[in-house]
């Protein structure tokens, strides 16, 4: 690419076969950010792309990955996870929302993935240093308010009677409030309540964020 080119691409295969060349040349630092390991992480293209990254094992060489709590919604994902880590990645968890999914190859490559949706996912690649510089800037920021993936995991479970428990497995189910509420005995008001109360102390701003949260903490048993 010459300096400020822009190309579309669509799917991960067409990503690799016309930019995957563009990721022979880290030297110093790879960063990317994503909502989960969906965006970047499909298994075909993360092979292809890690084979062409030669700057891993360099001394000075860098790996950043910004992920949301979405990331750790199974085993299989943490584990991936704990596997980028133990070779040496540093991994970060926003809770905040995530401005761009990207990827930034030495602050002069950088790949933007576009909404995902039916049908393959486009990504917008440029190497335009005023696109990358502004992208890599609220990389940074978003980074620095992140939290390692090792504390984010450490963090202290809250206290959950059986009651609680009890609701979070209703949520975690798919229930409607009436059903649940009917389920566990309690009134329709009561149910709400306490599904209030739980989001509370997850500090979840959605249900489906609490159950995110339930089962960071291992709560969900």
């Amino acid at each position: 690419m010459t300096a400020d080119q822009v190309i579309t691409v669509r799917g991960d295969a067409e990503l690799v076969a016309r930019a995957g060349h563009l990721f022979s040349g880290t030297q110093r630092e790879f960063v990317c950010a994503a909502r989960d390991l969906d965006t970047w992480s499909q298994p075909d293209a993360r092979q292809a792309i890690s084979d062409r990254i030669h700057g891993n094992g360099v001394a000075g060489f860098t790996v950043d990955k910004l992920l949301t709590p979405a990331a750790l919604a199974d085993e299989a994902a943490r584990l991936h996870l704990h596997q980028v880590a133990a070779r040496g990645a540093r991994v970060r968890i926003s809770s905040a929302p995530l401005p761009h999914e990207t990827i930034i190859i030495d602050r002069r490559v950088m790949i933007l993935a576009g909404r995902d949706g039916p049908g393959p996912r486009e990504f917008t690649v440029t190497t335009s240093p005023a696109l990358v510089d502004g992208v890599y800037a609220l990389f940074r920021a978003a980074w620095e308010s992140a939290t390692d993936l090792a504390a984010y995991l450490r963090g202290d479970a809250p206290h959950l009677d059986a009651g609680s428990r009890a609701v979070l497995r209703a949520l975690g189910a798919g229930y409607t409030d009436e059903t649940a509420a009917r389920h566990l005995g309690l009134s329709l008001r009561t149910y709400r309540r306490r599904v209030a109360e739980l989001m509370a102390t997850l500090e979840a701003d959605s249900r489906f964020q609490a159950g995110l949260r339930a089962g960071e903490f291992g709560l969900t048993g």
